[in-house]
């Protein structure tokens, strides 16, 4: 009995400490550790998928990965700011847009070019195939090897073209509207294709230029135009087009990459796959109740026909050969992107024939 009370009164409390230093030390004993930031928010696809990866890299390399995650603009704020942390290491893993990298790595706007994908499984056939090799190529020989392209994922499902004013059915109600668009020229070409006037405005700014009439427009999907509340700015009408599939491109610093040993390689690899299927699956989940609250708020959603459709990808069809033509790497990314496209689309009806019947 003495020796119960002992064990209660000193041991007990000599134990618990002691596995609390324990546990301590095996995490700041971890071989690596990764600082992993997106300048978004905890209700964004982009942390849905940062939160899967730092699940599963720590567990399946045993604790000798840890992840440390920086929500926000904590370590930094801009697309090239971001990067250029990531190249020097100061950051060992970032998430950008397309039009967020394309100051720095300008042939990503490739996945902003119109109606090239129609669907999500194609897009996610895409996102896994050698397209994404071929752009992280190009972009560890553009960054004198310091930034590697992990993964391309999914950050608020597709684009769609959303308005105040009227809604839009086909190309021409699209004349004369003010659309924000990024600072990007391809997304700014495009509006200019179909007839309206391209305004470039900062993302925290939206909100009240939409309330005084700045900017009439917007280029989102349904997550993001729910979650930074634009109808209460007077956004009501949204046209379901499509236009494209808005890819987060997940990027890591290479040194810190080849540093490890292939089985934590592998470990990281596998992380990025489980990050991005769950990207893939996040905006489907969060935009059916994104868009049943903005039809329950008066919002006018709009399902544009096949030839209506058609009628969009025709007036938009300069911008491809402006994106050749004016892109450093234009040409080979699109090629790329499109055989990619190809594969899919011939997958796709290959399965389609064999589950239809």
């Amino acid at each position: 009995m003495e020796e119960i009370l002992y064990f209660e009164k000193f041991l007990k409390p000599f134990c618990a400490l002691a596995l609390i230093i324990g546990l301590s030390f095996s995490v700041s004993a971890a071989d690596y550790n990764l600082r992993m930031t997106m300048n978004s928010n905890d209700q964004d696809e982009d942390y849905d998928g940062s939160i899967v990866f730092k699940n599963y890299v720590e567990s399946a390399s045993n604790g000798a990965v840890s992840v440390e995650l920086f929500v926000g603009t904590q370590l930094c704020s801009k697309g090239a700011e971001c990067l250029q942390g990531v190249s020097d290491g100061s950051i060992d893993i970032y998430i950008s847009t397309s039009g967020g990298a394309a100051g720095v790595f300008p042939y990503v706007q490739v996945l902003d070019l119109p109606y090239l994908m129609s669907d999500d499984r194609i897009a996610e056939d895409v996102m896994q195939s050698d397209f994404v090799r071929t752009v992280r190529k190009m972009a560890l020989a553009d960054s004198n090897d310091s930034i590697r392209l992990m993964t391309i994922g999914n950050t608020g499902g597709w684009r769609n073209f959303a308005n105040t004013k009227r809604q839009i059915a086909e190309p021409s109600d699209m004349k004369g509207l003010k659309i924000r668009t990024v600072v990007a020229d391809l997304p700014q070409v495009l509006v200019k294709a179909l007839g309206a006037s391209p305004t470039p405005i900062p993302w925290p700014e939206l909100f009240t230029s939409f309330q005084t009439g700045v900017v009439e427009g917007s280029k989102n999907g349904i997550t993001d135009i729910m979650n930074m509340k634009f109808p209460d700015a007077g956004l009501q009408y949204v046209t379901l087009d499509g236009h494209a599939y808005m890819g987060a491109l997940w990027w890591m610093n290479n040194a810190k990459y080849q540093s490890m040993p292939k089985e934590l390689k592998k470990v990281i690899t596998d992380g990025f796959y489980a990050l991005q299927q769950a990207t893939f699956a996040s905006p489907k989940r969060k935009s059916i109740k994104a868009y049943e609250d903005f039809v329950a708020g008066g919002g006018n959603l709009y399902v544009p026909s096949p030839d209506q459709k058609a009628m969009f990808k025709e007036a938009a069809s300069p911008v491809y050969d402006w994106f050749k033509s004016n892109v450093k790497g234009g040409p080979e990314v699109f090629n790329a992107l499109t055989s990619a496209v190809s594969d899919a689309e011939a997958r796709m009806a290959d399965a389609y024939g064999k589950d239809l019947n």
